[in-house]
């Protein structure tokens, strides 16, 4: 029996795709998963140090990864309508935030990496402030900063804390390019061998689908490790983030990560 490290997040539409893979409600042979729920900025720095054999990272930092990594072409996070947002307490224009604190949550994240790509101009270091995805809004709330980089639930939950939209990234980028926006992805070490990466890859698409076709089955998990416990929410959070391209990247979404790394690399935040 093989055991190997499987990282994502706490967030439902992870809990969604795994959970097949975790219980084994899927044959996997040989193979056991060893699950580590983290945010995911933990992850992503988890990559880096190489200490996970199969994770969900941003696809900011899989820039950062692929000497140790590959891309599997299942498990995405990625689509139209499903981008960050920033939100602050009251309304305002984003140009208004220049020399403001802004909360965001993680520096390889991608949205982030979207901010960047948007105006980098906005972003001056002492005043970014990095914190877990879901203490933003009661960060931006409560004046400790004054706006806020979100992600995950919260796209759905702001309103409730009486926080106003300023602009939706995601919406920007798909205007920009006509391309679905490629927020996270799952990659596996490249030491596990091209055979078993194939293997773990056709793992990871038959857990997509059984979570599909049984919707329901997997809500006790879900709820168990979610930051939002409505129904509601988490259906909606499924539904956004959970789609076509999480079995398959397909086409569109590998131009997708190839236009978003070389955006990043003609603005010098990364480097291909």
């Amino acid at each position: 029996m093989k055991t190997l490290t499987l990282g994502y997040s706490p967030c439902p539409n992870d809990t969604f795709i795994f959970y097949a893979l975790v219980h084994g409600k899927i044959d996997a042979g040989d193979l056991r998963f060893k699950e580590i729920l983290e945010d995911v900025e933990a992850l992503n720095q988890m990559a880096i140090n190489a200490s996970l054999d199969i994770t969900k990272v941003s696809y900011h930092a899989f820039d950062y990864l692929r000497k140790n990594y590959c891309l599997l072409r299942s498990g995405s996070a990625m689509g139209k309508g499903c981008g960050p947002l920033i939100v602050a307490r009251e309304d305002c224009e984003i140009k208004d935030l220049k020399g403001k604190k802004i909360a965001i949550p993680g520096r390889l994240t991608t949205a982030y990496l979207l901010l960047q790509l948007y105006d980098a101009s906005l972003i001056i270091e002492e005043d970014i402030k990095v914190m877990p995805f879901y203490k933003i809004m009661d960060a931006v709330k409560n004046g400790e900063v004054d706006a806020g980089l979100i992600i995950h639930e919260s796209r759905f939950t702001y309103p409730a804390y009486g926080l106003k939209k300023v602009i939706d990234l995601g919406e920007w980028w798909e205007k920009e390019t006509g391309l679905p926006l490629p927020l996270g992805g799952v990659i596996a070490k490249r030491s596990l061998g091209n055979d078993l990466i194939r293997k773990i890859e056709g793992l990871l698409r038959e857990s997509v689908k059984y979570a599909m076709s049984y919707r329901n089955e997997p809500m006790t998990y879900i709820k168990m490790h979610s930051q939002e416990l409505s129904a509601d929410v988490i259906e909606k959070h499924i539904n956004l983030y959970v789609n076509d391209y999480s079995i398959d990247i397909g086409e569109d979404g590998m131009r997708a990560v190839e236009e978003l790394f070389r955006r990043a690399e003609e603005r010098g935040i990364i480097n291909l």
